[in-house]
């Protein structure tokens, strides 16, 4: 238990911050999953309009839950396979 108040505090802001990221986390695997997916089934148009929110979702959690330079990295892998459907 803690001792201040002030700890109790920070474990309430901690609980609730640890299920926001948690749920974030699971969307941007999720839109990724879908991206994924939708490279490999070879329709263009799908894996465009994928690749684009999977890129919005992963984005914005950049700073967040993962590094800046790790969510450029995700981004750009998934727009060069998805550059490769012909």
């Amino acid at each position: 238990m803690a001792n201040h108040k002030s700890s109790d505090k920070r474990i309430l802001v901690t609980i609730k911050k640890n299920a926001i990221n948690t749920a974030r986390r699971s969307v941007v695997k999720t839109e990724t999953k879908k991206a994924l997916n939708a490279i490999a089934s070879g329709d263009k148009a799908a894996a465009t309009v994928a690749v684009r929110n999977a890129e919005s979702k992963i984005m914005k959690s950049a700073g967040k839950i993962m590094p800046k330079k790790r969510a450029s990295r995700k981004v750009s892998r998934l727009a060069k396979q998805a550059a490769k459907i012909a």
